[in-house]
This record gives C-alpha cells, sequence and structure tokens, in this order.
C-alpha cells in the first residue's frame, strides 16, 4: 500500500513538472542563432459547439513545436511556431536603428481538431492578430518578463509569463544584457500612515450615473483609413464572488484596438482600460451584420473575472450602413454578466471616408412604429365611447317603457 502511494505520488510530481515546463525555440540562418524564445503559454478559446451553445476550452503551448516559415531578416523577422493539429502562434519582430520590438501575435487554430475542440459545430481554422505591447528592447538585449501578460482578441485570450526573447541576434549568440519588462520591475511603496476614522454608518449604494459616450475606432495600420467605427456609453455589471458589481466605462482612459472584417473575416472591437478589457465581434452574412460574440476581462487584485457568448445575434443592419440605438439597451451575455449601452452606433464592415454611413435605427428610436399604434389606441377609444352610449341609451329607453 506505501509503495503504491509512492508511485502515484511520484506519477502526479511528473505530470506537474512536465505541464510547467516551458517552450524554447531556436531559429538559425547560416548555421547561426537569429531568434530565440523561451516562454510559457496558455491560449483560452471560446467556440460554439452542436446544440448551438458555447464551450471554452483551455490548453498549453506544448514543448514538442515546429519553426517552419520562420525568418530572420535585417529590418523585420518572424518566428511562426506550430504545434498540434495546424496551430500556430507567430511573433512579428521589427527594429530601427537602437531598438527592437513585437510588432504584432497571431495565433492560428484549427476546429477540426476534435482532442482539443471537442464537439465543435465548425471546421473552420480561425486566425487572430492582435498589436504587440512589449516595449522597445535596445539591440543586442535579451527581453524578460516573469510576471503574467494577458491578451485578449475576439473569443481568445492569451496568458503567457517566463519569457525570454531576443530577435536580430548578432554573431548568433545570445546576449548577457537583459531589458526587463515593467511588470518585473520593484516599486516603491510610500510609508503609510494609519488613522483611526470615526464610527459612520455605511451608506446605501447610489445608482450609477448615465456613462459618458467615448468615440472608437480601429484601422489596419496607423497610416490607414478607418475600418471599423463605434460610438457608445458602456456599462458593465457582472458577479464578483457573491455580489453584482456595476461600472462605467471611462472614455477617457480607454483605449481601441481590434481586427478589420475583410474578405469574409470577423470585425473585432477590444476596448480595454486599466483592469477591463470587452471584446465585441461582428459577422456578416448575406449582406447584412450582426454582433455574434462578447467576451470580458476584469482585473480585481489577483482575481480576474471572465465571461462570453459566442451565440448572439444582435444589432444587425445591412452591409454599408451602420446601427444605432441611443435608447437605453441591456443585453445579458451570461448568468453573471451583462453591459448596458446608451447613444450607441457602430459600423464593423464597408467604412467609407473614416465616417458612418446611413443609420439603421433599433425599433426603440424608431418613432415610425408608434403611429400605427397610437392611431389603434384611438381608434379602440372611439369604440369603447360608442359602446357605453348605446349602452346608456338602451338602458334610458327600458326605463322609460317601464314608466308607462
Amino acid at each position: 500500500m506505501f509503495r503504491y502511494a509512492c508511485v502515484t505520488l511520484l506519477l502526479l510530481l511528473a505530470a506537474e513538472i512536465r505541464q510547467s515546463r516551458s517552450t524554447e525555440v531556436k531559429v538559425e540562418e547560416d548555421k547561426k542563432l537569429c531568434l530565440y524564445a523561451n516562454l510559457m503559454l496558455n491560449f483560452s478559446v471560446t467556440y460554439e459547439v452542436t446544440g448551438k451553445k458555447n464551450a471554452t476550452v483551455t490548453f498549453t503551448l506544448p514543448e514538442n513545436v515546429t519553426t517552419n516559415g520562420s525568418r530572420c531578416g535585417n529590418d523585420s523577422s518572424l518566428l511562426k511556431i506550430g504545434f498540434g493539429k495546424g496551430h500556430s502562434w507567430a511573433l512579428s519582430f521589427m527594429r530601427d536603428n537602437q531598438t527592437y520590438k513585437v510588432d504584432n501575435i497571431s495565433f492560428t487554430y484549427d476546429l477540426k481538431d476534435d482532442t482539443i475542440f471537442k464537439n465543435s459545430s465548425s471546421n473552420d481554422t480561425k486566425t487572430v492578430t492582435v498589436g504587440g505591447e512589449m516595449e522597445a528592447v535596445d539591440l543586442n538585449n535579451i527581453y524578460t518578463c516573469k510576471s503574467h501578460e494577458t491578451l485578449h482578441s475576439g473569443l481568445v485570450q492569451q496568458v503567457f509569463w517566463n519569457v525570454s526573447l531576443q530577435a536580430f541576434i548578432s554573431n548568433g549568440t545570445l546576449s548577457k544584457n537583459a531589458t526587463i519588462c515593467r511588470a518585473d520591475l520593484p516599486t516603491t511603496t510610500p510609508p503609510s500612515t494609519t488613522i483611526t476614522p470615526k464610527p459612520t454608518t455605511t451608506p446605501k449604494p447610489t445608482p450609477l450615473p448615465q456613462p459618458s459616450t467615448g468615440s472608437y475606432h480601429v484601422n489596419a495600420n496607423p497610416n490607414s483609413t478607418f475600418c471599423l467605427l463605434a460610438m457608445v456609453g458602456l456599462q458593465l455589471h457582472y458577479k464578483d464572488s457573491k455580489e453584482f458589481v456595476s461600472e462605467n466605462i471611462d472614455p477617457n482612459i480607454t483605449t481601441a484596438t481590434g481586427n478589420c472584417g475583410n474578405n469574409g473575416s470577423d470585425a473585432v472591437l477590444v476596448l480595454k482600460s486599466d483592469h477591463v478589457t470587452i471584446s465585441f465581434t461582428f459577422v456578416e452574412n448575406k449582406q447584412k451584420f450582426f454582433l455574434h460574440a462578447v467576451n470580458v476581462s476584469v482585473v480585481n487584485g489577483n482575481d480576474t473575472f471572465h465571461s462570453g457568448n459566442a451565440n448572439m445575434s444582435l444589432w444587425e443592419a445591412a452591409l454599408g450602413t451602420s446601427y444605432m440605438c441611443n435608447k437605453q439597451q441591456t443585453v445579458n451575455v451570461s448568468d453573471s454578466f451583462a453591459f448596458v449601452t446608451y447613444d450607441l452606433r457602430v459600423q464593423p464592415f464597408e467604412v467609407k471616408n473614416s465616417s458612418f454611413a446611413t443609420a439603421h435605427q433599433c425599433p426603440m428610436d424608431d418613432t415610425s412604429i408608434l403611429i400605427p399604434i397610437i392611431v389603434g389606441a384611438v381608434l379602440a377609444g372611439l369604440i369603447v365611447i360608442v359602446l357605453i352610449a348605446y349602452v346608456i341609451g338602451r338602458r334610458k329607453t327600458y326605463v322609460g317603457y317601464q314608466s308607462l
């Protein structure tokens, strides 16, 4: 019995050690090292399963990978890591005279891989691309970051840590000089003064004011025109531990990124503040577009709230137009998350001259539908009045006959 317990414990420890190993890749050119990466990376993907339900799967970048398609250049380099059944993760590097950085990160996943995406209702291959958030690194320096970094794009969340990267390696040798990410740098905490407050009564929570309306846009590159436009006041309601929390999205501290929808691909708007990331995925179908998926992540200290839905059909309008709803709209994404929009206008496809096209108004904004309702109400009122007058007249006639 003791021997069996020891063997079981050793197997569990071995599995844990194996799971915690990093992925190391090296790319050589002319038999010299030119690209290097050593990191730990987790993916979290929300996808649709049979029965039109959502499923979220989390998996890790394995140790055994390929580097087919990677290349080293003078001004740009590409590290492409292939793994599993048709999946890949790629880093695109750019450099100037003094520094280099990650320009963008692309993740391609194949929904046909039933070892990961069980019961998927789609066999498509999806690609998401996000801008690189790594700070500029001095040439001939290796970049290191032990802290966790999370990236969101549509239905995908990427979390990586224990990262070591170097591109544009000279002489085929890794640098001994490191550029450490800001998250790993120590911070100084000012001395705190303890003040004993006077006892107070706990005030009742007051309703949030209407959020400010923000203007957001996405473009394919910094020099191109806008490909996605959005204006919205946004309020979030999510379940943190046991209670629902409400907060407004402040446009002044919120940045917009995303993907342009071209040739049938999805359009994605990602709004990110200091602790909230929310993404909206739009699809086109039969000359129309609609909101198909919403994902949110809220960081509160060491805890992270995450929720999403990839089976939605909202904000529908014809391609080449925009969708508008000025009235308050509440969208229930899941049992633990909902959001409210104010003064909404969005155009995810076919934006011309960086401005909104003709708007398709939501039913709540469309006053034309009120006219038949008002006319019907007036006619119903007239009918009621006529019936009452008829009944009163009949009663008077009946009483008159009785007196005779």
